[in-house]
């Protein structure tokens, strides 16, 4: 008995003197870590940057960049139901403990070790108090020296292990000595990030609601609580079902904890949370980012600041020509085809007012198709060179001779152009040359006027800044985006003035009246005449009147525009406008496989008419600026005189009379333009481009 007390007493003593030396040190590292809590006010927002709101023409919010940042809410002045949402969810006993909760811990470690986790991997058995602690990573700033990124910051400051386990503990307890509980909550409430870039719960609730936190009812409550165990998985913007089912389960432990009564927790799960009006729209994300990377990074990617920008995006536009280029790969593509597509919707100032840059919905970031993919534009590129030969005072009658012919390229030979069809129709005008897009023409009219005329025009019309040097210029060799072809073609509507495409039109911080940066874009220098741009007007409508492009005819509403179709068929166009709108549209594959069946009067120009139909619904149908001058050019024997030292003038005759379309298509002989757009339709159809 008494070695018993004697084994005993040296076990107690050991133990208080253990336990005695371990409350110790905790009590020092409580007072270490209250000694460097900040005020709290300096705790509300921990972003790094700051976070862009986008709004449309309207004023609208479309999008937002960043990590949004509400206000500095507190616990008072959010919704009480919000309160109790997030205490039943994440913290039923966060009124009473001291910061940690053993029992908790404990509960976590079993969880973990019965799935065959460690102990302090998965479930952590965290408090609130803890959790805002990680929020504050326990202390440690930010550096952008360790830390590649925000993200990857947080993702430590969020990893698990028994050190930072125990390093919690102190920390935690000096929160909770240092703050109230409710100033606990108040962090909390502003740094949790809630999905879709939205840190705290009045931003969530704005982005998601569009309304305050302190006006959530307990169904937006259960929702916005829900998305603390997984943002990204919860957010009701990337799945709504996921996003109710989580708010069910958290209406039921607001029941449970007495928070909601019976009724009013059947009421919350009868009448469930509905997205806001803008964020259901969830359109614009590949303008969002063309948005973003065509302003100053200091006033976007990197800010400081919250900002807002004003933007020239059409919510209705954009998403009518989303669902166009749905509709077209919907029921005229078969299904599984990996063909990508691209379409822009501008004014004739260049402002523009939808993208698709893809057929799929956009992540931040995506590659986009419409502003970052540099393709070939074939035949879309001719109009340039007409461009250049009305300027000159060539009219849309004069005569080209479309016969075999050549030119010597010094160092590289001999060029000799094909027509696509391998055939050739003799003295054409020159209207029916580019409605028909006759390759030998244009290269003959090009080395007429100039090569070197050429790329000057349409690199002030904004095609491209390095354009091929040799006569296959004429034929679409060079490289465009395809933002740029569609503000080069808004500048042959508008009279004959450079366009740069614009999206935005004010920067102002956040809750400021005062523009930081103005637009972006707009009409620049006139590039050729008014009287050039309407006769080029008058040819391009007559290419979807009786050439390339019938497939884009509007029924009742003028409209002008040109197919283009790059060497083996890797990229199809069709750029085109009516009185009130330039549009763009792109086809093809992105690791640049030929396309099947498709030219730029086939599918394109069925996406460019799908589009039109729709953005044009209700607008007053207007004539197109177009008039067909007179030749400056005097009769000669030979025809109209070119200037002198040019090529051979006998290219370029006036016969007494020209048939100026025989009703056959030039690619298929005998074949009518709708005859050979069906063709296409059934090819691609049968072969899944």
């Amino acid at each position: 008995m008494r070695g018993f007390l004697f084994l005993w007493r040296m076990i107690w003593g050991v133990l208080w003197r253990v336990t005695a030396v371990g409350a110790l040190v905790l009590a020092g590292a409580v007072f270490f870590f209250y000694a460097k809590l900040p005020p709290l006010d300096d705790l509300l927002d921990g972003r790094a940057r700051g976070s862009v709101t986008l709004l449309d023409r309207d004023g609208q919010v479309f999008a937002w960049r960043g990590e949004t940042f509400g206000s500095n809410l507190t616990a008072d002045s959010v919704s009480p139901h919000l309160v109790n949402a997030v205490v039943a969810t994440e913290d039923k006993r966060f009124f009473w403990h001291l910061g940690v909760s053993p029992r908790g811990i404990i509960s976590a470690i079993r969880i973990n070790l019965a799935e065959g986790r460690r102990p302090f991997e998965g479930n952590g058995g965290s408090t609130i108090t803890q959790q805002v602690a990680k929020l504050l990573c326990l202390g440690v700033a930010y550096d952008s020296a360790q830390w590649k990124t925000e993200a990857a910051y947080e993702s430590d400051c969020r990893s698990g292990g028994m050190w930072r386990k125990i390093k919690e503990v102190p920390y935690a307890m000096a929160m909770e000595v240092k703050y109230s509980k409710k100033d606990i909550l108040t962090i909390y409430f502003n740094r949790a990030y809630l999905g879709a870039g939205a840190r705290g719960f009045e931003a969530a609730s704005q982005r998601y609601f569009g309304k305050s936190a302190a006006d959530v009812t307990p169904a937006e409550a259960a929702m916005l609580a829900g998305l603390l165990k997984a943002p990204s998985t919860y957010a009701p913007t990337s799945s709504m079902k996921r996003a109710r089912d989580r708010a069910a389960v958290v209406i039921g432990l607001m029941h449970d904890q007495g928070y909601l009564t019976d009724a009013e927790a059947q009421d919350a799960l009868d009448h469930p949370a509905e997205l806001s009006h803008a964020a259901k729209q969830n359109t614009g994300g590949f303008f969002a980012d063309w948005v973003m990377e065509t302003t100053p990074d200091y006033l976007a990617r990197d800010t400081t600041e919250d900002v807002t920008i004003e933007t020239t995006l059409d919510q209705k536009l954009q998403a009518k020509a989303e669902e166009a280029l749905a509709w077209v790969f919907e029921n005229k593509v078969k299904a599984g085809s990996k063909a990508q597509a691209a379409v822009v919707v501008m004014s004739a100032d260049g402002a523009v007012r939808a993208m698709v840059g893809g057929r799929d919905k956009p992540m931040a970031g995506d590659f986009n198709r419409a502003t970052q993919a540099l393709r070939q534009t074939g035949s879309a590129f001719k109009p340039f060179i007409y461009a250049v030969a009305m300027d000159l005072g060539y009219s849309p009658l004069d005569y080209v001779d479309d016969s075999p012919w050549s030119i010597y390229v010094p160092g590289s030979g001999t060029y000799a152009p094909k027509n696509y069809d391998g055939k050739f129709k003799g003295v054409i005008t020159l209207t029916q040359a580019l409605a028909e897009s006759r390759n030998i023409p244009a290269v003959k009219i090009q080395e007429l006027v100039g090569r070197d005329l050429v790329k000057k025009v349409a690199t002030e019309f904004g095609v491209a800044t390095n354009l091929a040097d040799g006569p296959a210029l004429a034929l679409g060799a060079s490289e465009s985006t395809l933002i740029d072809m569609t503000g080069a073609y808004a500048g042959i509507l508008n009279g004959g003035s450079s366009v740069t495409p614009y999206g935005l039109v004010a920067l102002k911080l956040k809750g400021e009246d005062t523009a930081l940066f103005g637009q972006g874009g707009g009409i620049g220098e006139r590039v050729i005449t008014e009287t050039a741009s309407h006769a080029l007007i008058y040819m391009m409508t007559q290419v979807i009147e009786k050439g390339t492009g019938t497939r884009a005819r509007l029924d009742g509403r003028e409209a002008a525009g040109k197919t283009g179709t790059t060497n083996s068929a890797r990229d199809a166009w069709f750029v085109g406008f009516t009185a009130d709108y330039v549009v763009g549209v792109w086809i093809g594959y992105d690791d640049n496989t030929p396309l099947t069946g498709v030219t730029g009067g086939g599918l394109p120009a069925e996406i460019w008419h799908e589009v039109m139909v729709r953005i044009n619904e209700g607008v007053e149908p207007k004539p197109l600026p177009k008039e067909i001058p007179a030749s400056r050019f005097s009769p000669t024997p030979e025809g109209f005189a070119p200037p002198a030292g040019t090529v051979n003038p006998n290219d370029f005759v006036q016969p007494e009379e020209v048939p100026y379309f025989d009703g056959s298509n030039p690619q298929k002989p005998g074949m009518t333009e709708d005859d050979l757009a069906e063709q296409i339709l059934r090819d691609v159809l049968g072969q899944g481009n």
